[in-house]
């Protein structure tokens, strides 16, 4: 099994990307930790309802137990395959703990990739960002437009803005990403697993033809 760690600021891209490659290809795998756990808690798995304890205590879920619910993952899926990550890991420390996870493994990490995108266009990004309260399925109101204005194309709810993307907390979570992740640029850049893809200034699907052929 192949790893690779998508990297980049909120809005530039990691999920539609990965999205779209595993829509086009069963061989890759999607898995963005905030899905991963939602799912979790759902469902009501063991991890699910120790995470789902901290988030109605208002705790973050700690790091180990997200690490531990992707290895978990990990197990489900056949040896020939590529597992796209989104979100995970996002410090040192979960990079620390990811490392571990696939020590004695039968996952290899084989690429880290950096969405670059400046700040003003993940700004502007993020404001047009709908997203379907059903469902999930994203949208954008001028680059990835649904079919019909305010509805979901899968299954007709209406669209709405997520909270955490109104402007000023828009830039704060920008802040954050610089503070946290940015580190894991030099630290994957120095074992030499690290690539940059300018991720804006194309059409979506020259970018996500970009990445596939990085990942390949």
């Amino acid at each position: 099994m192949k790893i690779v760690i998508l990297l980049g600021a909120p809005g530039c891209g990691k999920g539609t990307m990965a999205g779209r490659l595993s829509a086009s290809n069963p061989t890759f795998h999607h898995v963005s930790s905030g899905d991963l756990l939602r799912t979790a808690v759902k469902t009501q798995s063991p991890h699910g309802l120790e995470a789902d304890g901290f988030m109605k205590r208002g705790e973050l879920v700690p790091d180990s137990l997200i690490a531990q619910m992707i290895a978990e993952y990990m197990v489900t899926l056949p040896n020939e395959c590529t597992l796209l990550l989104d979100g995970f890991p996002r410090t040192l420390i979960q990079a620390e703990m990811l490392d571990k996870a696939l020590a004695g493994s039968r996952a290899t990490l084989t690429h880290v990739v950096l969405l670059d995108v400046p700040d003003p266009i993940l700004i502007d990004r993020i404001a047009g960002r709908r997203v379907c309260p059903a469902c999930g399925a994203g949208y954008h109101v001028v680059s990835i437009p649904s079919k019909v204005a305010g509805l979901c194309d899968v299954c007709g709810t209406t669209l709405v803005v997520r909270k955490d993307d109104n402007p000023k907390t828009v830039q704060y979570r920008l802040e954050v990403y610089k503070a946290q992740t940015m580190p894991l640029v030099a630290y994957y850049d120095a074992r030499g697993l690290l690539t940059r893809i300018t991720a804006y200034d194309f059409p979506i699907n020259d970018i996500v033809e970009k990445l596939r052929h990085v990942i390949s």
